[in-house]
């Protein structure tokens, strides 16, 4: 008699990766999941964000004071001990404005900061794994487009902190859509970057904001217009992976874009 085969039950993962989020955000999460491949289990830990209300509702330009707040001790390191106490690969941190305002030198010391608490897990970040994926591209001329809750204060931190890695920030923004997650469609971001950005010709195009819907509009992107498509979620992964030495994982993903078939230098 043939024994049964066990029906999946999840243990038997072959990466797994921890991301915090903003506390009433499931954008991360979701595309993390979607990204993954089988058996790669994405595991969450969230801290509050100022910003942001119950069922995920915030401002329709968020403030900065909040941004700050979240990458300060003690919640957000409490957050990476208690993933990193558990049998993790990597550890990212799924927040991109947190890097705006910090820029290059204080994102350094976050992540100096926060390596105390990993238990020798490598970690990540978006902003950080978007620079390793523009180098691993060899893209120079980047386009970064923001979401829409965004202010131009903000997106113009961003350009600053992609500037000051040797990028050619060729155009930046909020994007021009409703700002409420909920609204944001990938036929409505397609549309506007392939009329907005398409004409600055970047070599890549960033679309920034962890909260933002956007990991299946790259493949039909690069199709359409050339460039490299990275979004935040989608860059955070790759990383992930590369760091936690599965990069045949990643290139087990060959839906969401050239990235995944690229390693990082």
């Amino acid at each position: 008699m043939t024994e049964p085969t066990p029906a999946p039950d999840g243990w038997g993962a072959r990466a797994r990766i921890g991301v915090v989020v903003p506390h009433a955000d499931v954008g991360p999460e979701s595309e993390l999941q979607a990204l993954a491949p089988r058996d790669v289990v994405v595991h969450g830990s969230r801290v509050h964000f100022g910003a942001m209300r119950a069922g995920g509702e915030m401002d329709p330009k968020i403030p900065h004071a909040p941004i700050r707040a979240f990458i300060e001790p003690p919640h957000v390191d409490t957050a990476v001990e208690l993933l990193a106490a558990a049998p993790l690969d990597a550890i990212a941190l799924g927040f991109t404005s947190s890097a705006y305002v910090l820029g290059p030198a204080g994102e350094k010391e976050l992540y100096n900061r926060l390596r105390g608490y990993t238990r020798g897990l490598p970690i990540t970040g978006t902003t950080k794994a978007a620079v390793a994926g523009f180098d691993a591209l060899g893209a120079r001329r980047v386009a970064i487009v923001n979401p829409p809750w965004f202010d131009d204060e903000l997106s113009g931190l961003g350009a600053d902190y992609f500037t000051e890695f040797g990028f050619e920030v060729v155009q930046h923004g909020p994007c021009g859509l409703p700002s409420n997650q909920k609204l944001i469609t990938p036929e409505a971001l397609t549309d506007w970057i392939r009329t907005t950005v398409a004409e600055a010709e970047p070599d890549a195009v960033l679309v920034a904001g962890n909260g933002i819907r956007a990991v299946g509009v790259i493949d039909e992107l690069e199709r359409d217009c050339g460039f490299a498509v990275l979004t935040a979620n989608q860059v955070l992964l790759w990383h992930a992976l590369h760091l936690a030495d599965a990069a045949h994982l990643a290139s087990e993903i060959t839906s969401y874009g050239r990235l995944f078939t690229v390693s990082p230098s």
